[in-house]
């Protein structure tokens, strides 16, 4: 069998690609590294005229793409997603749950709805997403690729948000007991941790670490001077990653989690 070109390697045409969470932000960019290297990809989003806006995008330049209403806790919607995608594109090749949700609390004052609202969104929407996929993965004959969003919080805590980190902590941990059992399938399920990333909902999530009558900003550059690379994440950071793990170069690769987070862990 001769050898593929990097160019064969990371051509995805041919293959259709979920992303939860896809309107905006990081799952955004994953869609659009998906889209540009020929895979067609359903945009599943709670915003449907977000999502709407970016699969216009993806065929404005040619792509092929389509966007559709998701809740990832929803086990019909989870479905009604992949059938739609199966519908449109013939087959599922790949999802990204990418789906998240983190309100800073502190879990002395924390409420049950908050933290099932976290755990719901973040961990069994990724199972229930995952689970919708694989079977119809598995129905085609075997074969694709899961990629988990996790986070850094899921191996180093942060204060107020101990419901997110538990919720990504158990990402990981799924994320290695899918790839067990489904390995018999060809189905490789990865995650990527991400480290402070700029996003549309950093400045929330930095105001929590904020104190009174402190400045976001200042908050912004105490986890950048701490951040060995010297700067925060973009967005396409993630999505150059998950598409390595979508592409030929991860074929033997399952049960990992790559942390892409400037050497923050390290510091």
């Amino acid at each position: 069998m001769a050898q593929q070109s990097i160019t064969e390697i990371f051509n995805l045409t041919g293959k259709s690609a979920v992303v939860t969470g896809g309107a905006i932000g990081i799952g955004k960019a994953i869609v659009l590294r998906l889209a540009e290297a020929r895979a067609a990809v359903t945009i599943a989003d709670v915003d449907l005229d977000a999502a709407s806006q970016t699969a216009r995008e993806i065929q404005q330049s040619g792509g092929k793409a389509q966007a559709v209403k998701c809740d990832v806790d929803s086990p019909d919607d989870a479905m009604r997603t992949i059938e739609k995608t199966v519908e449109a594109f013939g087959r599922l090749d790949i999802l990204v749950n990418n789906a998240g949700v983190y309100p800073p609390a502190m879990l002395a004052d924390m409420n049950r709805e908050t933290w099932d609202s976290v755990l719901n969104v973040n961990l069994r929407g990724v199972f229930t997403s995952s689970q919708a996929a694989a079977r119809q993965m598995i129905k085609q004959g075997g074969g694709g690729k899961i990629i988990n969003i996790a986070s850094v919080e899921g191996l180093h805590p942060a204060p107020f948000l101990g419901h997110y980190d538990a919720s990504k902590a158990g990402v990981i941990m799924l994320t290695k007991a899918m790839a067990l059992e489904w390995a018999a399938h060809r189905i490789l399920v990865n995650a990527i941790a991400p480290g402070g990333i700029e996003t549309p909902g950093l400045d929330v999530l930095l105001g929590s670490f904020t104190p009174p009558g402190g400045k976001i900003d200042e908050t912004k550059q105490y986890h950048v001077n701490r951040t060995p690379l010297g700067r925060m994440g973009t967005p396409d950071d993630i999505a150059k990653m998950a598409l390595v793990l979508a592409s030929g170069a991860a074929d033997y690769m399952t049960g990992s989690l790559v942390v892409v987070d400037g050497g923050f862990l390290l510091s």
